[in-house]
């Protein structure tokens, strides 16, 4: 079973604010992205085969989010070094996120830090352009994410 510091943020919860580099090394404050909708992708590691197909679908299907003018954050545990070069092998357009040190606080801070592997589990939370919670979704180990319900929750969101 994993152990699980605290629940995290709940639909209708302001989201935890926080500051990680992406994978060139620059900060992303998510306090600044306020006015448009949020979405937090957290993710156990990079180059990982169902890591992989989820962000790629994210990609490959880009205009769900540029229609809600949503911003697409994808976090891990891994460095940025390695967010970059997974971020150059897979054309990731999104910023890569790095929780790395102290590892896993902003995945402990929303929920998803599986204590036992030191990584973060498969969480996803749409923030509407408040910060607050509109759709969140933790999927146990080894299942993909769906597309239709970011899809559904960005349209909801973006009326």
């Amino acid at each position: 079973m994993t152990a699980l510091p605290s629940p995290g943020p709940q639909v209708g919860e302001s989201a935890p604010d926080f500051e990680l580099s992406n994978q060139f090394g620059e900060p992303v404050h998510l306090e600044s992205l306020r006015g448009r909708p949020v979405v937090v992708v957290f993710f156990p590691f990079a180059f990982s085969g169902i890591c992989t197909g989820e962000l790629g679908e994210l990609r490959d299907n880009r205009e769900i989010f540029a229609a809600a003018g949503a911003q697409v954050l994808a976090v891990s545990v891994d460095s940025k070094f390695t967010q970059r070069a997974y971020a150059q092998a897979e054309g990731y357009d999104f910023p890569l996120l790095a929780d790395f040190w102290p590892h896993g606080a902003v995945a402990r801070r929303f929920g998803v830090f599986d204590e036992r592997d030191g990584m973060a589990l498969r969480g996803t939370f749409i923030l509407d352009a408040d910060g607050v919670v509109r759709y969140r979704v933790v999927n146990p180990r080894g299942k993909a994410r769906d597309l239709d319900g970011y899809r559904s929750a960005l349209a909801a969101i973006s009326g």
